[in-house]
C-alpha cells in the first residue's frame, strides 16, 4: 500500500470518509480548520454532506440530527469550539448516540492562543457538559494514528453506542508524515435497530430522547449506562508499553509529549538510568491496570504533560498514590524538550522530587 504525505488534519478527514462517514457539521477555528476544509472539497464528490453550521452549537446538534438517524456522523473543533459543543454531547450520551467529535487541542483557558496544548484533558476525560456520562477518548501520537484512531473511534462509538472523542493537540495536526490509508477502513458495520429512520408500518416507532420525568426511570437509564462503561474499561484500553519491563523511572505521556519523551528516555539509557513510556492511548477508559503494575518496581512516575498537569491525578490514583508522581510541563503553547524530560527522569531517579 502506498503512503501519501499529510497533515495530521486532512489524514483525519480521508479516514473519516474511508470509515464511511458521509456527513460532516463544523465551524472553522485554528488549529483544525484543514479539516473542514478538506471534508467542503471531497463530500460533495462522493454523495456526502457537508455543512458549515452557524455556529458550534449549531453543528453539535446537526450531528445530534443526523446520528438518530443512524448515519456515521462527525463534527471536529478546537478547545473553545469544543467548549460550546459540550450541552450537545451530553444530549448524545443521554440518547446513546455514536458520533466523533475530534478535538485539536488549542491552548487555553479562554481563547489563550493557537498554539498547542492538551489542556482539554479533564474536560474530555471527566465529561465536560452536565450529568453522569462518559466518552470514548482516543489520543493519537502520529499522523498515521491521526486517520487509524479516527477509524477505531467509529467503531467503538457505534459498537457501545456512545460518543468518541478524538483528543489530539495542534502540533499533530498541523504536522506532516507518510500516512496509509486503507480503502475501506471499517472493521464492522453494526447495524442500528434502533434508528429513527421510518418505521413502514412495520414495526413500532423508534424514540430518541434523554428526557425522563419519573426520576426511578432515569435512574434505571443512568445505572445501566454505567454498566456499559464497566465493559469499555474491561475490553477496550488501549497503551504503549516502551522499555518498561526493567524500568526505574516511569514516564507517562500521550500525543506529542510521547514522543518528546521517548528521546528523553533513549538519553536516559544512554547515562545508565533506566527509564521507560507508558503512553495511553485511550485516556478514557485510562490504561490503570498497567501503571498499577509498573508501580510495583520502579521508583517513581513523570507525568510529561502540555498542561499544568490535568493526567497527574489519573496516574496518582491508578498507581494507589505508593510511588512518587512529579510533573514535566509546558503550557500556553510551549512543548516540554528531550533535555527538559531528561531532566526530570534524572531527579526522580536521584530522589530530588
Amino acid at each position: 500500500m502506498a503512503k501519501v504525505l499529510m497533515k495530521g488534519n486532512e489524514a483525519i478527514a480521508e479516514a473519516a470518509i474511508r470509515s464511511g462517514c458521509r456527513h460532516y457539521f463544523g465551524y472553522p477555528i485554528t488549529p483544525q480548520t484543514e479539516i473542514a476544509a478538506y471534508m467542503a472539497k471531497r463530500m460533495p464528490k462522493i454523495g456526502g454532506t457537508f455543512l458549515q453550521a452557524e455556529s458550534e452549537i449549531s453543528a453539535i446538534n446537526m450531528v445530534y440530527g443526523v446520528s438518530s438517524a443512524g448515519c456515521r456522523v462527525m463534527t471536529s473543533s478546537s478547545s473553545p469550539g469544543v467548549s460550546l459543543k459540550q450541552e450537545g454531547i451530553s444530549y448524545l450520551a443521554g440518547c446513546d448516540l455514536p458520533a466523533l467529535i475530534v478535538n485539536v487541542q488549542r491552548g487555553g483557558p479562554g481563547l489563550g492562543g493557537i498554539q498547542p496544548s492538551q489542556s482539554d484533558y479533564f474536560q474530555a476525560t471527566k465529561g465536560g457538559g452536565h450529568g453522569d456520562y462518559r466518552l470514548i477518548v482516543l489520543a493519537p501520537a502520529s499522523v498515521q494514528e491521526m486517520a487509524d484512531l479516527t477509524a477505531k473511534a467509529f467503531d467503538l462509538a457505534d459498537k457501545y453506542r456512545m460518543p468518541a472523542m478524538l483528543l489530539a493537540d495542534g502540533t499533530i495536526g498541523q504536522m506532516m508524515e507518510p500516512v496509509e490509508l486503507p480503502e475501506d477502513m471499517r472493521t464492522t458495520v453494526y447495524e442500528k435497530p434502533w434508528a429513527v429512520t421510518g418505521t413502514e408500518n412495520k414495526r413500532e416507532h423508534n424514540i430518541v430522547n434523554s428526557l425522563y420525568l419519573v426520576p426511578e426511570q432515569l435512574e434505571k437509564k443512568n445505572i445501566e449506562r454505567y454498566e456499559k462503561y464497566k465493559t469499555v474499561e474491561k475490553n477496550e484500553v488501549m497503551y504503549e508499553e516502551y522499555m518498561t519491563d526493567d524500568a526505574d523511572v516511569c514516564v507517562v505521556a500521550f500525543g506529542i509529549a510521547a514522543r518528546v519523551s521517548k528521546n528523553a528516555i533513549t538519553a536516559a539509557r544512554a547515562k545508565g538510568i533506566k527509564a521507560g513510556l507508558i503512553r495511553p492511548i485511550t485516556l478514557w477508559p485510562f490504561p490503570k491496570d498497567v501503571i498499577a503494575r509498573t508501580a510495583e518496581h520502579v521508583k517513581g512516575f513523570v507525568s510529561v504533560e502540555l498542561s499544568m498537569g490535568q493526567m497527574i491525578e489519573d496516574i496518582r490514583l491508578a498507581e494507589g498514590c505508593k510511588k512518587p508522581v512529579t510533573l514535566c510541563s509546558r503550557v500556553g503553547g510551549m512543548i516540554p524538550s528531550p533535555e527538559e524530560v531528561l531532566k526530570a527522569i534524572e531527579d526522580m531517579e536521584g530522589g530530588a522530587f
